[in-house]
């Protein structure tokens, strides 16, 4: 039996390609049209930020929550709270910050009852990457 030997960025680059195969396949087929905010069940408060935007573009959670945003892009995002460029409405958001590929991290607690809208500080009119926290 002979083995195989990969470089670390291989490995590395088959690891996100793997994640981003499962991501596409837990989606399924149907498209909802984005108009009914997806309500986080325990355990999968997570932001998925890829080159196709982020997903979900919104989620309903419950005071106290904590949120995780992971990117799977190829480029850095600086995930911030609205309205740019004060990012001043949920400023628990703005603890994600600067994420460089592969990086996740998670807001603090968002204990007020609110909608915080958010988007990537250096594409802050791309809509691809905004999105909105309902805490109900």
């Amino acid at each position: 039996m002979s083995t195989v030997s990969i470089s670390s960025e291989a490995r590395a680059f088959l690891l996100l390609a793997f994640a981003i195969a499962l991501s596409a396949a837990a989606c399924g087929g149907s498209d909802s049209g984005g108009s009914t905010p997806t309500v986080a069940p325990a355990g999968s408060l997570t932001f998925t930020i890829t080159s196709a935007g982020i997903s979900p573009k919104t989620l309903t959670v419950g005071p106290g929550s904590q949120l995780t945003f992971v990117n799977n892009d190829a480029i850095a995002h600086e995930m911030r709270s609205d309205p740019h460029p004060e990012h001043t409405d949920c400023p628990d958001l703005n603890q994600v910050g600067f994420l460089s590929p592969g990086q996740s991290r998670q807001t603090g607690n968002l204990n007020t009852i609110r909608t915080c809208g958010f988007h990537d500080h250096g594409q802050p009119f791309n809509t691809s990457l905004r999105g909105s926290i309902l805490i109900r």
